[in-house]
């Protein structure tokens, strides 16, 4: 993952693109424009934030004042060739890493790092208990006729960790397709589909032959059920767009692709650190608890877009109507899949943390 900055006017720091929201836009939408004008980048924008930081702007007319501002993830889909601050400011994407240290606001370098913290990305180099104490005790020769009588304990995690890569591929191509009507998209999204089911299969398989698994079988079959009905509705709502022919959409439904896109983001996050629960309770906590806000904010969304919808079609063309609504239930219902992906996880983190 990779993070693009761009640096300031007056003084050429790196920072985040930003300004203050313009007469009647919402939040999400002013910090979308913001990185069109600053940037030169569009995409799917979450209207959910990640959070915020504070930092001492001086003014033209030589006040110092404290700004807070309100931090969104966009997921960028296109880099503009020419855009309106090209002149002014300078852009380049670096690792979350570089981004962290390039920035100088504390509360903005926590917000990069929480995108993927190294200390939770570690959680995916652990050795099992087995090669530890074989590294330790120096018999590996010794050991070695011992690892083949064990049982099987399948690769769950490996397999989790594939699925909530499709699940992402999935959501960007569904971001895409709402952003820029491209139908190539729809082809995408049902192709990662495909290939989710075979490591559910797969993972189903294991299930059934494995003697010791991580997890209880049960939460291991739903958990990786509830990502497979994300990506399920993903390639529900795509094949909707398609039979009803649909080419323009509405702004709540890109701002419900950009909280799916965030999502998946943070489902990916989340997969690696149940290797080690005990450790990664903490930050898996955060994590389900932002879904959690995400969807109750997608639920926002949908009422707030059906309402529209019916004010705007209801009367005059109710076919239509029901087509939208059938395509925000799509939406909603992918969100839904997402919030159960976190109750699964806030399941194991009870039963092994």
């Amino acid at each position: 993952m990779q993070i693009l900055l761009v640096t300031s006017r007056e003084s050429g720091r790196w920072v985040i693109p930003k300004g203050n929201p313009g007469s009647g836009l919402s939040s999400h939408a002013a910090a979308m424009q913001e990185a069109e004008e600053e940037a030169g980048v569009c995409g799917a924008i979450c209207p959910t934030p990640l959070g915020s930081y504070r930092y001492r702007k001086k003014r033209r007319n030589g006040a110092s004042l404290m700004v807070d501002v309100e931090v969104f993830p966009l997921a960028v889909t296109r880099e503009l060739d020419a855009w309106k601050e090209q002149a002014q400011r300078t852009r380049r994407w670096f690792s979350l890493a570089d981004a962290a240290e390039a920035v100088e606001e504390p509360d903005l370098r926590e917000l990069i790092r929480s995108f993927a913290p190294a200390e939770f990305r570690a959680a995916t180099r652990r050795s099992g208990m087995l090669g530890t104490v074989v590294q330790k005790s120096k018999v590996s020769h010794m050991f070695a006729w011992f690892q083949r009588l064990l049982p099987r304990t399948g690769n769950f995690f490996e397999m989790f960790e594939a699925h909530a890569a499709t699940v992402v591929a999935g959501a960007d191509a569904l971001a895409r397709l709402l952003q820029d009507g491209n139908r190539d998209h729809i082809r995408e999204v049902i192709e990662r589909e495909h290939d989710a089911d075979e490591i559910t299969r797969e993972v189903l398989q294991t299930v059934r032959v494995t003697f010791l698994t991580p997890f209880d079988r049960g939460a291991i079959t739903a958990l990786i059920g509830s990502m497979d009905d994300a990506i399920d509705e993903m390639q529900a709502t795509v094949r909707a767009i398609d039979l009803y022919d649909i080419a323009g959409f509405e702004p709540e439904m890109k701002d419900m692709a950009g909280i799916i896109v965030d999502a998946a983001r943070v489902t990916v996050e989340a997969m690696p650190l149940l290797r080690d629960v005990a450790r990664n309770g903490r930050r898996l906590h955060e994590l389900t608890e932002r879904l959690v806000r995400m969807e109750s904010h997608a639920d926002d969304l949908h009422a707030a877009g059906l309402k529209r919808a019916y004010k705007e079609l209801g009367p005059q063309d109710p076919l239509k109507f029901a087509v939208v609504r059938e395509l925000y239930k799509h939406l909603e219902r992918i969100v839904d899949a997402f919030e159960d992906v976190a109750n699964e996880i806030d399941g194991i983190v009870i039963d092994h943390a």
